[in-house]
């Protein structure tokens, strides 16, 4: 007889990120799931953007999450830190060691959804996508960093200063440079990217 997931993981689903880091540590597979579930695709994205490569991106992000599972014994869920927070730093930690070891700047994949319009639609995003990536990839990393975890991840300025072990007003210069930059970056560009929109 299979293991019942879909209501032990709903019930897990309502619970904060905390708490289910808690419950990992305390052997519930379920929790692994739902908090994996939520969190990878985060790391993932991030990576992703950082780096500029799919196959580096899942290693960072894998990483980051086995990391994540090995703090799970000291996790406090009435701790300061969020596991959420906590992942994009160590993501962001590993994404700079690896630009670092290389050398090299990297330009960012972009992603298509699945329930995309039609093909014409999706040409045109994924070109606004590369132009975005393209800009992003110029950026020094730091501003990157901050720009990728405000204006794509959502993040607020207090959580990136602490995934980036900066103060908030370093973050709100280095997103605010970072986005004057890309706007010039991409003005060039706006007339072939709108196809007319």
């Amino acid at each position: 007889m299979e293991p019942m997931h879909s209501d032990s993981d709903a019930e897990l689903a309502r619970l904060g990120d905390s708490a289910l880091m808690v419950l990992f540590a305390r052997g519930d597979p379920g929790a692994a799931r739902v908090l994996t579930a939520r969190l990878l695709p985060r790391a993932l994205r991030h990576a992703a953007r950082v780096l500029g490569d799919a196959a580096e991106a899942e290693d960072v992000a894998q990483e980051a999450m086995l990391r994540l599972w090995h703090a799970a014994a000291d996790w406090r869920s009435d701790g300061p830190a969020q596991p959420a927070t906590w992942l994009h730093r160590v993501v962001a930690n590993l994404a700079i060691d690896r630009l670092r070891r290389s050398g090299r700047a990297t330009g960012l994949d972009a992603e298509t959804p699945d329930d995309a319009p039609g093909p014409e639609a999706r040409l045109t995003e994924a070109e606004r996508m590369a132009a975005l990536d393209a800009a992003l990839a110029t950026l020094p990393e730091r501003q990157r960093q901050a720009v990728v975890l405000r204006h794509i991840e959502g993040m607020s300025n207090p959580e990136i200063a602490e995934v980036l072990g900066i103060g908030v007003e370093a973050v709100e210069s280095l997103t605010a440079r970072g986005k004057r930059a890309l706007k010039l970056a991409l003005d060039g560009k706006k007339e072939a990217l709108s196809h007319g929109d």
